[in-house]
C-alpha cells in the first residue's frame, strides 16, 4: 500500500475520532478534556494506535475511551469505507506536556539573560 494512502487514512481515523468524542457522554472524557492528536494505522489496516492528550487524570481518560472502543470503531465503520475497521489502541500523547515544559524552560532562560543584561547596565551606569 502506497504510504501516502496509509497518511489519508490516519488523517480521516483521528478526524473521524475527534468528532465522536464531542459525542460522548462519558464524564470522564469531558471533565477531563479529551483531545486525539494523532492516529497511525498499522500497513494491513488491522490495528490503530491513537493517541490523545488530556487535561486532567490520565488513566480515568484511557479507560473510559477503551470502554468506549466499540463505539467508537462502529463509527469508523460507517463513515470511513474500509474493507477492514481497525482496532483500536488508546495511548496518551506525552507532546503537548513536552513542549510545554521546553517553552517554560526556554522562557526562563530568557529572562534570566534579561535580568542579567539589566544587572549589567546597572554597574556600567555606576562607573
Amino acid at each position: 500500500m502506497a504510504k501516502y494512502r496509509r497518511g489519508r487514512i490516519n488523517d480521516a481515523v483521528s478526524r473521524e475520532l475527534a468528532v465522536i468524542l464531542r459525542e460522548l457522554r462519558d464524564p470522564r472524557l469531558s471533565d477531563n478534556f479529551v483531545s486525539i492528536t494523532r492516529a497511525e494505522v498499522s500497513a494491513d489496516l488491522k490495528v490503530a494506535r491513537v493517541y490523545f492528550s488530556v487535561m486532567g487524570d490520565a488513566s480515568a481518560a484511557k479507560k473510559a475511551l477503551e470502554g468506549a472502543e466499540g463505539k467508537l470503531r462502529h463509527h469508523l465503520a460507517i463513515t470511513l469505507n474500509l474493507r477492514i475497521t481497525p482496532e483500536l489502541l488508546f495511548y496518551e500523547d506525552g507532546s503537548i506536556e513536552h513542549g510545554a515544559r521546553i517553552a517554560k524552560l526556554l522562557s526562563d532562560i530568557k529572562a534570566e539573560e534579561a535580568e542579567r543584561d539589566a544587572e549589567g547596565g546597572e554597574e556600567e551606569n555606576h562607573d
